[in-house]
């Protein structure tokens, strides 16, 4: 999996130069180990999931809002799609074809969110949401481009911002009965290492579709991971 903002440093996730060094190194161990040719069918037949995107729009656009200055939301975003792009042109060279490209979630309804940009009630940022919809609405046809350009690759296109949102509207209907807020600490801001040893948890996470402000539970990956794998494992194999 190749996972990564696009134009923010954070401290906990490798840059996208990092993970594709380390990529070339696994190829070359794994050339030592059982050939060129057999190396060559692993990774023609493994598949890829790229997910970037989210950081750009939620943290380094809107919360930083250091790119505010210099793009409009729909500039930016053809900024990120370009990035996404060369990411996938980046990996097909190395041997990867099927590949999936995760698009943006509804980003305003992330717990985090809805306390920085929600206002009193916390409710979704629908400014938030309509920025990862263009951005969502300019990846799709640029990953079908790929797909119908790069040679005996199968590039799909993964809508992640549907599914996710209807668990958040119909919560009960997938046996969740928390989503505005994550199970660690107060839910409503803490994240990645804030979320700790010294904090406390909810009692039971099964309850909660976050764990903390911004990343699904175990049970909320698992509800959208069956989603995803039944609408698109088809379309990659």
């Amino acid at each position: 999996m190749f996972t990564r903002s696009f134009f923010c440093v954070s401290f906990d996730v490798l840059s996208f130069d990092d993970q594709l060094n380390q990529f070339k190194e696994y190829i070359e161990k794994l050339k030592g180990m059982v050939g060129e040719e057999r190396t060559q069918f692993i990774l023609e037949n493994s598949f890829f999931f790229v997910v970037a995107g989210s950081d750009d729009l939620a943290n380094t656009y809107f919360t930083i809002g250091i790119r505010r200055l210099e793009y409009d939301v729909p500039s930016y975003a053809d900024l990120m799609v370009s990035s996404a792009s060369n990411i996938i042109q980046d990996i097909y060279k190395l041997g990867a074809r099927r590949i999936a490209v995760f698009g943006a979630p509804p980003i305003g309804c992330l717990p985090s969110q809805r306390t920085l940009a929600g206002g009193g009630l916390r409710v979704c940022a629908e400014e938030y949401n309509q920025a990862a919809q263009i951005y969502n609405s300019k990846l799709q046809p640029e990953t079908e481009y790929l797909n119908s350009t790069l040679a005996q690759s199968r590039i799909v296109y993964i809508d992640i911002y549907n599914p996710l949102l209807a668990i958040i509207e119909n919560p009960l209907q997938y046996g969740i009965e928390v989503v505005d807020r994550g199970c660690c600490g107060t839910g409503n801001i803490e994240v990645a290492i804030l979320c700790n040893k010294l904090l406390p948890t909810c009692p039971d996470d099964s309850k909660y579709l976050f764990w903390d402000s911004y990343h699904p539970t175990n049970k909320g990956y698992t509800i959208l991971v069956n989603q995803v794998l039944g609408k698109y494992i088809d379309d990659l194999v």
